[in-house]
């Protein structure tokens, strides 16, 4: 610890036990109600055409208000954001478990997305300004990455467990306990640092831009999955993007208190980490939403089965975060864990592109699974503290929602993007081999077989994108490792002064 600085917080790792769980909490629910859905559509009566609209209500008001929770947690404290968030998700987590039809359950659902934007980054920035010295601040966020990264594949399995034994209802009253126990240890535990919140006035303007522009880019993308790229509303959607975010930018280089300080985004190593993440979880979500098909639709798992069978790669993440990660992320610079741990995980891609109607389970996808899950525990978490590593306390919040608003774009262009791919390809090859069916067995084997090559084909174009985001992660970022400065750093000289506690140069 520095020469003067702030005594720690004795009671900090207490603290990160309830931020973790919050976390899981939040990163579970993006997957844990899709093993869920196809219950709940047919317990009220969902139709196929608003079937979609329990995923995007979440990731819509999830994504488009992320910015905006961030700069309320540093205005308003990080603490109580916290709590505030925890609360209100667990209120509309409950309201969206007794909905009695389609447009309670979608209010709910677009509630949770509301206090999961204040919830997350709030999360996110009471770790950055809670650890600072070096060592300690590595195994936090090795913590931290490994429930980040294997968050959404416990929810694929705890989904199953209990869609399968209780009902689909539970997917949602499961997040009342999680909320509950993390906003009590909240209360009692957690200490926000005196000094880091930002009390400048808000930005109206920048808060309205970019919650547009980043509503418009994720509904586009959810668009385009169902209406096809070429869409006029698509289109239309994704030129509205571009010119209110645009517009965000120039706004926000001119007022005096941005909503989003340019700085925390121009500054190379935090650009290469949002653009590297970003990528790097569109080829992540996609392979999610193909093997649970895979293992549902073609092998015919039960949803159970079909989680556990995602807990090697759990285990491979938590692995690759808490035990390489953390352990090297004070000695090596962060390129050479997030760029290594991109090839890694693209190579566990790289195996699954050999997928076929038969393939084996211990021979295939276990490999596969548990080198996504290495390579990506790996990468998230230096990924993670270096997204906040060196920036200004009172920027701490907004930094925080950009780390959370590159996963949840990324996750819904993978989505979107992925899902466009495999379908295209799965027609193709049904139509190219349509001419050869002679029963209805034959029948059968071959939309199987279609689906399954659109799933190769879409998974190829993952590895493309795990690739580039290597490439990213080795080119864009070359700070030194994080074992020898103060996290609290800032990002210039000239802002040493605002700085609420001592800087260590590098």
């Amino acid at each position: 610890m520095p020469a003067g600085a702030p005594p720690l917080d004795p009671r900090r790792w207490k603290a990160l036990v309830f931020i973790a769980i919050a976390q899981l909490m939040v990163v579970l629910d993006a997957t844990i109600v899709n093993i869920a859905l196809p219950s709940a559509q047919h317990d009220l009566h969902i139709s196929d055409g608003n079937r979609q609209w329990v995923i995007t209500a979440y990731t819509l008001a999830f994504g488009g208000l992320l910015l905006f929770g961030g700069r309320i947690a540093d205005l308003a404290g990080r603490k109580r954001a916290f709590i505030i968030g925890l609360l209100g998700f667990a209120g509309a987590s409950a309201l969206g478990g007794a909905a009695v039809n389609t447009g309670m359950l979608l209010g709910a659902r677009a509630l949770q997305g509301v206090f999961g934007a204040l919830l997350a980054p709030a999360a996110l920035s009471l770790l950055s300004v809670m650890f600072t010295e070096a060592k300690e601040r590595a195994k936090a966020f090795g913590i931290y990455g490994a429930i980040a990264g294997g968050g959404a594949a416990i929810g694929l399995m705890l989904g199953g467990v209990l869609t399968e034994y209780l009902n689909w209802r539970w997917a949602l009253f499961v997040n009342i306990g999680f909320a509950v126990v993390a906003a009590a240890g909240a209360i009692t535990v957690i200490h926000e640092p005196a000094g880091t919140r930002n009390r400048n006035r808000l930005d109206i303007p920048g808060v309205l831009l970019a919650t547009l522009g980043l509503v418009s880019l994720v509904y586009g993308f959810t668009r385009a999955e169902s209406d096809g790229w070429g869409a006029g509303l698509t289109v239309g959607l994704f030129i509205a993007a571009g010119v209110l975010l645009l517009a965000f930018v120039a706004v926000e280089s001119r007022v005096a208190a941005p909503l989003l300080p340019l700085r925390v985004v121009t500054e190379r190593n935090r650009g290469g980490v949002f653009a590297s993440l970003g990528l790097a979880v569109i080829g992540m979500f996609g392979l999610f939403l193909f093997l649970t098909y895979y293992m549902q639709v073609v092998k015919g798992y039960t949803p159970v089965v079909s989680g556990v069978a995602f807990l090697p790669m759990v285990v491979g993440m938590i692995t690759g975060s808490t035990q390489i990660g953390a352990r090297l992320m004070t000695r090596v610079r962060p390129r050479l864990l997030m760029g290594p741990g991109f090839v890694v995980a693209a190579i566990g891609m790289l195996i699954l592109t050999q997928i076929k109607v038969d393939s084996s389970y211990p021979a295939l996808i276990l490999p596969a699974l548990v080198l996504l899950g290495l390579g990506m525990g790996t990468a998230f978490m230096p990924a993670m503290s270096l997204a906040t590593h060196g920036v200004q306390p009172r920027d701490a919040g907004v930094a925080s929602a950009m780390v959370n608003t590159s996963q949840q774009v990324g996750g819904s262009i993978g989505t979107a993007l992925l899902n466009t791919i495999a379908a295209s390809a799965t027609t193709s090859y049904a139509t190219a081999h349509l001419a050869r069916v002679r029963s209805p067995q034959a029948a059968k084997l071959l939309q199987l077989q279609a689906m399954v090559h659109g799933y190769a084909t879409a998974i190829w174009w993952a590895v493309g994108i795990l690739a580039v985001a290597a490439v990213i992660a080795f080119v864009a970022i070359n700070t030194g490792h994080q074992g020898g400065t103060s996290a609290a750093s800032g990002d210039g000289a000239d802002e040493i002064a605002d700085l609420p506690v001592p800087v260590v140069a590098h």
